[in-house]
């Protein structure tokens, strides 16, 4: 098989570079990345293919199609935000021919599970999920509301076993605070996780104290971070309400940090699954609450929620068994999402596989498909010439996911 994969931002090429090599080595894979207003940094797409032969090269949608016209793939990965995948699948890569097998999915946590992110990817003919518990709700949503195609499983890429683990080499005598972009998104509570961070470094002298950026402040993200950790800490160290230096920040591979990692902290991110993967105890912060709105609902019942007052004593926790086995750490055998894709590539050879239908075809959503094509059409810069026209697309591109 030739597969063509396109990310869009710096989460979902991560995902889509780790998934890429879930394939059988027979298969010829491309990775791209499609230009918009959150396209990271080259420092970012270097992070997120770490091991590559070279970075992926980003691409205008019109050099996407060419490239996509070039190779004729079987597949085409859609590593993508909600309407950046609508728009590459049902007009930047429609018609190609032959037809691929187009594919997307969501590159961490996707419980609980929403109608939004499966009517943007009912297009596809593949939507891959990483828990039994997921593929259990978008299959619901599917019988529902319709359209899409088949839901297939496997285990997160860069969990254990998934490639990224990094021997130890020294001792582990560091914390890592893994930060969320969405949440919380009070600048109060933010500092009150930063002032919880210090007084655990005042009270462990011994241990080294990060703060793990998803992206430096001057970097793009999937989304818009509106007070960032590191702005915010040297706003309190100026105030006086931290010691400056008692916690650091970093960036890079979150499983070079775990390898040195003695607890975990977060409040709601994909990486607690890799701390977890890496035997590292941890903590899931429930001060702000456990909803879906702070994205942690899934650790409801897993043992792994505590307080900032948990975090200052070092008391971090385990996970329990049974809410692994149904979130995430099922049975490698129990993956099938490879073996579904070969699948739907021979019965589209045969002609015996007809498209998915996408829910957004229609006259209704023709304008909002329109505003969503600006961000694979316009280039950045022009984009910010408008100010006021950027943030009535950013609001619009972060209320539709």
């Amino acid at each position: 098989m030739k597969v063509l994969a396109v990310a869009d931002s710096d989460s979902y090429l991560k995902w889509a570079a780790h998934l890429l090599g879930d394939l059988p080595s027979s298969c010829t894979a491309e990775l791209t990345v499609i230009r918009t207003p959150i396209t990271p940094s080259p420092a970012q797409i270097h992070a997120a293919v770490a091991g590559a032969a070279a970075d992926p090269p980003v691409l205008s949608a019109r050099a996407l199609r060419r490239a996509a016209e070039r190779l004729r793939p079987d597949v085409v990965l859609v590593a993508c935000t909600g309407p950046v995948v609508d728009v590459l699948v049902s007009e930047v890569l429609a018609g190609l021919t032959p037809r691929p097998v187009f594919v997307s999915g969501l590159p961490g946590i996707s419980i609980p599970a929403t109608e939004k992110a499966w009517v943007f990817r009912s297009g596809c003919d593949l939507f891959v999920l990483h828990s039994e518990r997921e593929v259990e709700e978008f299959s619901a949503i599917g019988r529902e509301l319709g359209g899409g195609g088949a839901v297939g499983l496997t285990r997160l890429p860069f969990l254990l076993g998934g490639g990224g683990e990094v021997p130890v080499t020294g001792p582990r005598d560091r914390v890592v605070f893994a930060t969320q972009a969405k949440v919380p998104r009070r600048r109060e509570e933010r500092e009150r996780i930063l002032l919880g961070l210090a007084a655990l470094a005042g009270r462990r002298p011994d241990l080294d104290v990060v703060v793990k950026l998803r992206a430096l402040d001057s970097e793009r993200q999937t989304h818009n971070e509106r007070h960032h950790y590191q702005r915010l800490w040297q706003s309190l160290a100026d105030d006086g309400r931290a010691r400056p230096g008692a916690v650091r920040f970093a960036v890079g591979p979150m499983h070079e940090h775990l390898a040195h990692a003695a607890g975990f902290v977060t409040v709601s991110s994909t990486a607690a699954l890799e701390a977890i993967a890496q035997s590292v105890p941890l903590l899931v912060l429930s001060d702000f609450g456990v909803s879906a709105e702070m994205i942690n609902l899934v650790f409801e019942d897993s043992g792994l929620l505590g307080t900032l007052d948990d975090l200052s004593e070092s008391r971090f926790r385990t996970p329990d068994e049974a809410w692994c086995q149904a979130n995430y750490f099922h049975r490698r055998g129990e993956s099938d999402w490879v073996s579904q894709l070969v699948t739907l590539v021979a019965q589209v050879r045969a002609g015996r596989r007809a498209p998915a239908r996408s829910l957004l075809d229609g006259p209704q959503y023709a304008a909002a498909r329109r505003r969503a094509r600006l961000r694979v059409e316009v280039p950045p810069n022009v984009l910010r010439v408008g100010y006021r026209a950027k943030r009535r697309m950013r609001r619009y591109l972060n209320a539709l996911g």
